[in-house]
């Protein structure tokens, strides 16, 4: 028994030590192919690095390639424009070493005013004026300028007289006149004035007034502008003004004596100034009744003007679009508003039949089949309406420019118009006579009849009053017993 047991305890070791080699051996073959699949993983990613490293490498020598040509570009750029640049410079320096040339042979040929030769007046302090301006022939205005220029012609080409000529460069010196430059003289202030004047006398384009006074196109724009805005400014307040008390007693004697009616302080009217079709809001500045009566498209802007006996203008209302009624542009002005505050209490304005009758305000009647009253009230009140009428007449026939489609720009006419209102009540305070032939111009303004014609029960009866009065004091050609 024993035998047996250890033999099988024998065959047991045996079978257990054989086991355990296949299990060595199995262990040996997995460790084996981790060791080989480690090997290959490692050689996988080196190979990955070589072709990452050779791509970067590539990219960067492509991104050198790029920039350097870039820059090369840049560069022959650069110095591409400098070359230009440097070769402007010496095109400049040129011609400025030219103009000298040209200035000191000038200059050599030319003598001072007591007799000397310039090398003479050069080492006395002259000092030569550098030329940088078009030649331009200023010889029409040098002419004019002179003290033997006969006065009718001058009077003609300004539509004024020397001496008020000099009256007006006088008062505007101050503000217009400009100080001389090393590069050039100032325009002296009598030319500017006459630039001003011969543009608003004949209305002529700007580059006829650029030949006529040897100056730039834009030159003269700008005088003109700048001496009609010095008319307004310094100007205006001293000529174009609502009379004071006293002078309000005498206009009321004065338009009394030519008509017979009482208490009227000015007569008013209302023309148009023919513009270019404006660019913005064309509709509001067509004129439908000139357009009708001329078979010809017109756009204007309105000019209200009060004037004394004597035809001067003592309120103006500018710039309001040509469409718009007598009644519209009236209740739009200044003198409306003043008037409804009370300013007009007590006074009269006479109108045409385009107005409506207010208490300040006395129209014409306009039914039909007048009375004999009211037809000799019409009568009357048409002379003072015709002062105003007449007025605007001598206005437009002096300025050229207001009867013609004038270049300057909508938003500045308002302050041209006003200055050709000042001009005319200097001429006319002046006794400045007015050319027969200037003063034939025909002024057409339709009268159209207000919607609103009655605005005042008070004034139909002050008006109904009026006309008995002149009928029955024998002021309207009939005297009643």
């Amino acid at each position: 028994m024993n035998e047996i047991s250890t033999a099988t305890r024998k065959r047991r070791r045996k079978n257990s030590d054989a086991d355990d080699g296949n299990k060595n051996k199995e262990v040996k073959g997995i460790l084996t192919s981790l060791l080989f699949l480690d090997e290959q993983e490692k050689h996988d990613q080196l190979e990955l690095q070589k072709i990452s490293e050779e791509e970067k490498n590539s990219i960067e020598n492509n991104h050198k390639k790029k920039k350097n040509a870039m820059f090369d570009y840049y560069s022959n750029l650069d110095g591409y424009y400098s070359e230009v640049e440097e070769s402007e410079q010496i095109k400049r320096k040129k011609s400025r070493g030219v103009a000298r040339a040209a200035l000191v042979a000038v200059t050599a040929t030319t003598t001072t005013e007591d007799g000397a030769d310039s090398k003479d007046a050069k080492s006395g302090g002259g000092v030569p004026r550098r030329l940088w301006v078009k030649d331009r022939s200023g010889a029409w205005w040098d002419e004019c300028n002179k003290p033997e220029f006969p006065e009718q012609e001058f009077k003609k080409a300004f539509r004024m007289g020397k001496v008020t000529f000099d009256a007006i460069c006088e008062e505007l010196n101050s503000v217009i006149a400009k100080e001389d430059t090393t590069l050039r003289n100032a325009i002296p202030v009598r030319q500017r004035v006459a630039v001003c004047l011969w543009r608003l006398a004949t209305g002529d384009p700007l580059r006829l007034v650029s030949k006529r006074f040897g100056l730039g196109i834009s030159t003269c724009h700008k005088l003109v502008l700048e001496v009609c805005t010095a008319i307004k400014n310094v100007l205006m307040p001293k000529y174009l003004q609502w009379p004071h008390e006293v002078s309000i007693r005498n206009i009321k004697n004065e338009f009394e004596s030519i008509s017979g009616i009482p208490n009227v302080v000015g007569s008013m009217y209302t023309s148009h100034v023919p513009i270019i079709a404006p660019k913005i809001s064309v509709a509001a500045y067509f004129n439908k009744r000139h357009t009708e009566r001329n078979q010809k498209t017109s756009y204007s802007i309105t000019v209200q003007g009060v004037v004394n006996p004597r035809g001067v203008f003592t309120d103006v209302c500018i710039g309001w679009p040509g469409s718009m009624n007598d009644d519209q542009v009236l209740e739009k002005s200044a003198l409306f508003h003043r008037a409804n505050s009370g300013f007009m209490e007590g006074m009269w304005v006479v109108g045409g039949s385009g107005y409506p009758l207010m208490d300040w305000v006395l129209v014409p009647y306009t039914q039909q089949n007048l009375t004999w009253t009211q037809h000799a009230f019409n009568e009357k009140i048409g002379e003072v309406k015709k002062i105003a009428k007449d007025a605007f007449a001598r206005l437009k026939g002096r300025w050229g420019c207001l009867q013609k489609r004038t270049e300057v720009k909508l938003q500045d006419l308002p302050v041209v118009l006003g200055a050709c209102c000042v001009l005319h009540n200097i001429c006319e305070l002046r006794n400045e006579e007015i050319d027969p032939e200037l003063f034939m111009i025909d002024i057409v303004d339709d009268d159209m009849v207000p919607e609103d014609a009655l605005r005042s029960v008070s004034s139909m009866k002050a008006r109904d009053a009026i006309a008995h009065n002149l009928l029955h004091h024998g002021l309207a050609g009939t005297k009643f017993l």
